[in-house]
This record gives C-alpha cells, sequence and structure tokens, in this order.
C-alpha cells in the first residue's frame, strides 16, 4: 500500500457482539484453540506492534451470554475490556439489559470511550452518551459516531425515560447533524459504529447525504459473517460475525488532501493460535472469574440421552423443541413459544450442569399465559412465519410446542394451515397461549399484534417467574426418574 506525508495507512481492527465469549474452545486437531480474549488479545497486540497507526473498535453487545457477564452483571466484561484496550465502542441493545442506572455504572469503570449520538433521556431531550469522537492519528483525524435505533432497542425491559429516535430516517438526520455541527475539513475519515443490523446499515448508508463524508460503517446485531464488505452510497460496510471467534481488519490509506479512502482491504480473520499466541495477563484475569463461577455453578443437574443442538435461530433444533416442550408442560396450554433468540448456546449435553443451564438460557424471563381467538392465533403464526422475518441474524422467530402444524406459502406469502394436534384452528374457538415476557411487553414488534389485542378476552396470567428454574427442575426430576427406574 503507498504511504507518503500526503496518503497515510491506518489499520482498523473490529469486533462485534461478543457476548461474554471469554474462553477459548478446543477445535480440530489436537492442541488447537479457537477463540476467546486472551487469543483477540494477543493478536491485537501483535497488529499493534507490526503496524504505525491501530485502532481496535467495538460495535455493541459486549455484555450478556455468558456466566461470567452474568454472575457480575457486567463489571467482569469491563474489566476484560480494559484489557483489550479498544480505541472507541458504541453501544449496543444488551448493554442495557441490567438497567440504565447500571449503564452508568459501567461506563464509568470502562478505561475506553463510549460512543452514542441517539440515544436520550426523553423528558429533557439530553444525549445519554457522547455522540462522537476524534481520534488523531499520525496527524490525521477519525471522526467515530455511535448510532442505535428504537427498532433494536425495543424489545428490551429498560427504563422507560430512555428513548432514541424510531426510524433509520431520524437516525441518518442525527448523523448529518453531528458532521454538519463538529466534522470540518480537517476530519479525514468519518466511521459510524452502528448496532442496528446489516440489512438496516445498508438502508441507512443509502439515507446519508454523500456530503456529510461518512466513509465507512461497522456494524453489529445482526451477527452477519461476510465474504467482504458491502458499498452502498460509496459507503464500506462491514461486520465480524459474532463472539471471539474471528476478528475483523481494515487496512486503509486515506489521502489527507481530499479525506477520501484511496485504497482499502479488508479480512474477517480466524481467531486461532496459528494467528497469535495467547496474551498471558489476561488469562490470568478470565481464570480468576471462571474459577468463581464453575465453584457456584459447576454442578451435575441431570443428563440427556444425546447432546442436541441449536444451529441457527431461524429454524426449528432439537435442542428448541426441548426447551420449548418443558415449558409447555408447566400448564394446560394449546401453544407455547420461546423466542430463538433466547436460546444462546448451539448445544446442550449429554451431561447437563447448572451452569449449562444458565448459558444456554440466559434471559431469565417472566413466562405469560395468554387466551386468544383462533383469528388471533393465525394473525400470530402469520406474522412470525413471514418470510421477512427468517433473514439469518435479523429474525424474530420462534420454537413451537409439539403438536402445532403451520403451513406457510413463501411464494404467496401467506400463511396457509394452522392445526394443533390434528384440529384445524377455528376462527371463532379460544386457546392459551404462553409467551416469554420479552415477547408480551413488545408483542406488537414480536407477534404482530398489540398487548390490547392480546388480552382482550383476559388478563395475562403469569405461569413462572424464572423459566431457568423450569428448565432446572425438570432435568433434576427427569435424572431422579432415570435413577428410580434402574433400582427398579
Amino acid at each position: 500500500m503507498m504511504t507518503t506525508e500526503r496518503f497515510k495507512k491506518v489499520t482498523i481492527l473490529h469486533s462485534n457482539d461478543m457476548h461474554g465469549d471469554f474462553l477459548a474452545e478446543a477445535g480440530g486437531e489436537e492442541g488447537h484453540l479457537i477463540g476467546g480474549v486472551s487469543l483477540l488479545s494477543g493478536y491485537i497486540n501483535k497488529v499493534r506492534q507490526q503496524e504505525k497507526n491501530v485502532l481496535f473498535v467495538i460495535s455493541g453487545d459486549m455484555l450478556q451470554g455468558s456466566l461470567i457477564d452474568k454472575e457480575y452483571k457486567g463489571l467482569s466484561t469491563i474489566e476484560i475490556m480494559n484489557y483489550l484496550a479498544p480505541d472507541v465502542v458504541t453501544l449496543g441493545n444488551h448493554e442495557l439489559d441490567y438497567g440504565l442506572p447500571h449503564l452508568l455504572f459501567l461506563e464509568k469503570m470502562a478505561n475506553f470511550p463510549i460512543v452514542n449520538a441517539n440515544l436520550y433521556i426523553k423528558k429533557y431531550n439530553k444525549r445519554l452518551m457522547t455522540p462522537y469522537l476524534i481520534l488523531n492519528v499520525d496527524g490525521f483525524d477519525i471522526m467515530f459516531i455511535g448510532i442505535i435505533t428504537e427498532e433494536v432497542l425495543k424489545s428490551l425491559k429498560r427504563d422507560s425515560s430512555i428513548g432514541t429516535f424510531v426510524s433509520l430516517e431520524d437516525a441518518a438526520s442525527e448523523v448529518g447533524k453531528v458532521c454538519n455541527v463538529y466534522k470540518n475539513e480537517d476530519i479525514d475519515l468519518t466511521i459510524l459504529l452502528t448496532h442496528i443490523g446489516f440489512e438496516e446499515d445498508k438502508k441507512l448508508a443509502a439515507l446519508l447525504d454523500p456530503e456529510w463524508g461518512v466513509d465507512i460503517i461497522i456494524g453489529g446485531h445482526s451477527h452477519t459473517f461476510l465474504e467482504q464488505p458491502a458499498q452502498v452510497n460509496n459507503i464500506l460496510i462491514a461486520q465480524a460475525g459474532i463472539g471471539t471467534d474471528q476478528i475483523g481488519r481494515f487496512d486503509i490509506v486515506v489521502d489527507d488532501d481530499t479525506n477520501s479512502i484511496v485504497e482499502w482491504q479488508w479480512q474477517l480473520l480466524p481467531v486461532d493460535n496459528n494467528l497469535a499466541e495467547p496474551d498471558p495477563e489476561i488469562e490470568k484475569l478470565i481464570t480468576i472469574f471462571q474459577e468463581e463461577v464453575d465453584r457456584k455453578y459447576n454442578r451435575l443437574i441431570g443428563r440427556l440421552a444425546r447432546q442436541l443442538t441449536h444451529p441457527k435461530r431461524e429454524e426449528e433444533t432439537e435442542l428448541g423443541n426441548l426447551i420449548v416442550d418443558i415449558v409447555d408442560q408447566l400448564d394446560m396450554l394449546d401453544v407455547t413459544l420461546i423466542g430463538s433468540g433466547s436460546i444462546r448456546r448451539t448445544k446442550l449435553g449429554p451431561l447437563v450442569t447448572l451452569s449449562d443451564i444458565k448459558e444456554v438460557f440466559p434471559y431469565d424471563d417472566v413466562l405469560y399465559k395468554l387466551k386468544v381467538t383462533g383469528v388471533q392465533l393465525i394473525k400470530i403464526f402469520a406474522h412470525i412465519m413471514r418470510l421477512e422475518n427468517r433473514i439469518p441474524g435479523e429474525s424474530c422467530c420462534f420454537q413451537v410446542s409439539k403438536g402445532i402444524q403451520a403451513i406457510y406459502s413463501n411464494s404467496q406469502n401467506q400463511l396457509e394451515s394452522l392445526s394443533i394436534n390434528g384440529q384445524s384452528v377455528q376462527a371463532d374457538a379460544q386457546y392459551t397461549i404462553c409467551v416469554e415476557e420479552y415477547h408480551y411487553k413488545n408483542s406488537l414488534h414480536s407477534l404482530g399484534i398489540t398487548i390490547e389485542e392480546l388480552t382482550k378476552l383476559d388478563n395475562a396470567k403469569v405461569v413462572s417467574t424464572s423459566c431457568q428454574n423450569v428448565l432446572e427442575e425438570y432435568l433434576a426430576i427427569i435424572k431422579i426418574l432415570i435413577a428410580k427406574s434402574k433400582e427398579d
């Protein structure tokens, strides 16, 4: 790549949706390690030594998804991130999982800047975070702006005093506002750090005025793996999948005179011990957290006949079927729906520990029972099965209890039939359904039906205040029943 005083090179390493994926896993040949923050840190440190101008950025969702994160309510995650020393981070939806006051506490713990331009305290119309950051790298300036949208946040149980601009159009306007007020001719590169999903990133890029000078969008939320970045409206759009098994790398040459990218290369690199040596210091820190968590949660709950898997959200899975059928036996229910995204690991068993349950199903949600008409039930299935809801990484799909047969025509984009235990759902009949609080409170988005409609026949009733407790007790009972049958 060309490098002169006028043309300057910068390397941007980027992660997103790390979700507490701190530990390396064995894979392939003996001794081959994949992922984990120790190897990730080793690679980041290696690049920082090899290249002159290196930045490491994270596009949201550092928190949630592991017991280490859950046990310490994100404090462990921030401490680990401090070791990685990102240059700038933006908020994802799961940064708000532990509540607004706790998020502000975590921000104080962070030794790195967090940017977000459009998360507001509604009553006072004040931004919650710093909207942008300008970093001077080898004499040229790079502006980072953080963006999230209501579409991403609306499914969260969060402080009602916090809100964002509702639409992509308004988010685009907010980018324009920041660029118009703070961007000047000395800004050589403008990068949006977003957490809205890859398809939404492409739409956002199309809405941005070229005069605002946005060069790159580094995104998250949809867990998208790319061969190469998309390019929309002359803006490069990249994302680095999910977790710490890979890292994105931009090598960019910028023309300091024209403030434009004249050359770029992007790679999605597998983080393994072929890429870098583990960082021993961060390994020590993670071991301390892991030992504490193991002491508390590493006890056997039960055993499955074989390992069950959950490879993707957009289809019903063996593990998903187990979880939804366990919930289904709680009460006299016609239909039970468990969000596929609530299941955060790809496999379980055959041995099942308490830590496995909490990692597979980390969002310990309340379960609600509702009474609906056949018309409403058909409307719900027509909504959740629609083709546009099955985009990988951006869907709100469900695991469905046994006995349900729903046939959907992709070509006609409509639900053709719905039956329960071989009986067609009747429009004027009444049915009981069970959903998580996450989906009940945001039913229009998740189920295509308002809370007012859902509660027209009867008020929502709490079936259980802890889905994790339900799973734990069921698997413990199965273990006892198996033991008894052997004695007999």
